[in-house]
């Protein structure tokens, strides 16, 4: 178990605010300085400094908060198998590709097995890394950015990632130009999703947005988005394994270097699922 200083540490370090820390844990702002102080005390250094009136980690509490969360991992997943020693439980969060498109064999096979249990949570790559922090997933695959310096990672593979039009669309099999796309309706997920980071990137290599489409629409479902791209309404970005599940899809290509991204395994670090991904994968 973390000592409850440690609790407190972790609540001002995702808040940067000894009032709302104070008010997460449910205590007086006065014990939430207190048990920094004393943190600091025993550490030998310091934690948090002010900057323009706006609360930082220092160095030293970045590493801190490293080794605080992993403990809280280990500690969380020790208690679920001693409560139940007959089952082997696994908590895997899953970007909605990864989720819907790539993963569905693996999780069967899993589950095969009667002392297997699972839960899958579907979610974009911002919320799911949030869910990792609060030590609520063993780990997460994902296809968006990282922070590589506070995740472990390891690459499942790579993958195309594509334009996709109704199939009769003017794009469909060609290689177009930026200005061709620009006059387009694009339609494209919400913020936070891994698909949207990669496209919104590329735009910014050239200096666009999703401002100097004709039309943007945002929509978080990935069936609505192909039923919207069938419909003719507009055209949009996916991988190439959401693009080949549907006949009735034309893809397309920007000029240039193709866009190829890694869905990678990742997890907190300091913390030892190697196990957990290996039974999961069959491997």
């Amino acid at each position: 178990m973390l000592d409850y200083r440690m609790d407190t540490f972790l609540a001002l370090c995702e808040t940067l605010s000894y009032h709302k820390a104070a008010e997460m844990l449910h205590i007086s702002q006065p014990a939430v300085t207190q048990h920094i102080q004393f943190l600091e005390r025993e550490y030998g250094c310091k934690l948090f400094t002010y900057q323009n009136r706006n609360l930082l980690k220092t160095p030293a509490a970045q590493m801190l908060e490293q080794y605080a969360l992993s403990m809280r991992s280990q500690d969380t997943d020790i208690r679920r198998q001693l409560r139940n020693n007959r089952m082997y439980e696994l908590r895997v969060g899953a970007t909605k590709t990864i989720g819907d498109f790539v993963i569905n064999a693996q999780v069967q096979r899993y589950l095969e097995k009667e002392g297997n249990s699972l839960t899958m949570i579907v979610d974009n790559t911002e919320r799911l890394l949030h869910l990792l922090d609060e030590n609520r997933l063993d780990f997460a695959i994902v296809e968006g950015y990282f922070d590589k310096n506070h995740y472990n990672s390891r690459c499942l593979r790579r993958e195309p990632f594509v334009g996709i039009c109704h199939k009769d669309h003017r794009f469909a099999g060609q290689e177009i130009t930026l200005n061709q796309l620009l006059e387009e309706t694009i339609i494209h997920r919400e913020k936070g999703s891994g698909t949207r980071a990669i496209l919104e990137q590329k735009l910014l290599g050239y200096n666009e947005s999703f401002l100097h489409f004709r039309r943007n629409i945002c929509i978080s479902s990935f069936k609505l988005i192909l039923e919207t791209v069938k419909s003719g309404i507009g055209v949009s970005f996916v991988y190439k394994v959401l693009a080949d599940s549907d006949p009735e899809l034309g893809q397309f290509s920007i000029r240039g270097d193709a866009i190829v991204r890694e869905f990678n395994i990742v997890w907190l670090r300091n913390t030892d699922i190697q196990e957990k991904i290996r039974l999961f994968f069959g491997e």
